[in-house]
């Protein structure tokens, strides 16, 4: 497996990206929230840092799927299929992302997501729901927080890309 990104771009973002992604899979299992600041953050990382990680002709494209990907979280959250903190952490972390890596990326987030939902469901339904007896993630029986399987993707792939990157 290679991936798009090159090892050395995803080395830079991810100790930087790595807290703010448990920040906001935290946030989504003890409050169902995704916090604006974890979003800002988030792009902020990637307006300092990438300036850094990437070729200068690639940054303005890659800050580019950032508004891509907001319009379409935006239209997805009217459409009620997501909640605008979801689609904001996607808008926030597209810029991530290599273009060339989105088919990957795609096959990443099912395996995080069916992860994330078996861990959380057996946690819940487990004695070791005790150690956060207060998350509201806990009292959603139809919503998931999907601010969990969505840093852990991010985190996945530029923990990939930094192994398996061009």
């Amino acid at each position: 497996m290679t991936l798009t990104i090159t090892a050395s771009s995803a080395l830079w973002f991810l100790p930087f990206v790595l807290p703010v992604c448990a920040w906001v899979a935290w946030t989504d299992l003890s409050r169902m929230k995704i916090p604006n600041t974890a979003v800002l953050t988030l792009a902020g990382i990637f307006m300092v840092v990438g300036l850094m990680a990437l070729p200068l002709a690639e940054y303005p494209w890659r800050l580019s799927h950032l508004a891509v990907m907001l319009v379409a979280g935006v239209i997805a959250n009217a459409a009620g299929l997501m909640g605008a903190g979801d689609a904001k952490f996607i808008a926030a972390a597209s810029p991530f992302v290599a273009l060339g890596d989105a088919a990957a990326l795609s096959l990443m987030f099912a395996a995080t997501l069916l992860a994330a939902f078996a861990t959380h469901r057996i946690i819940m339904h487990s004695r070791l729901r005790r150690m956060a007896p207060d998350w509201k993630s806990w009292s959603e029986s139809k919503k998931f927080p999907m601010g969990f399987a969505l840093g852990g993707t991010l985190v996945l792939y530029l923990s990939l890309g930094a192994i398996y990157g061009a």
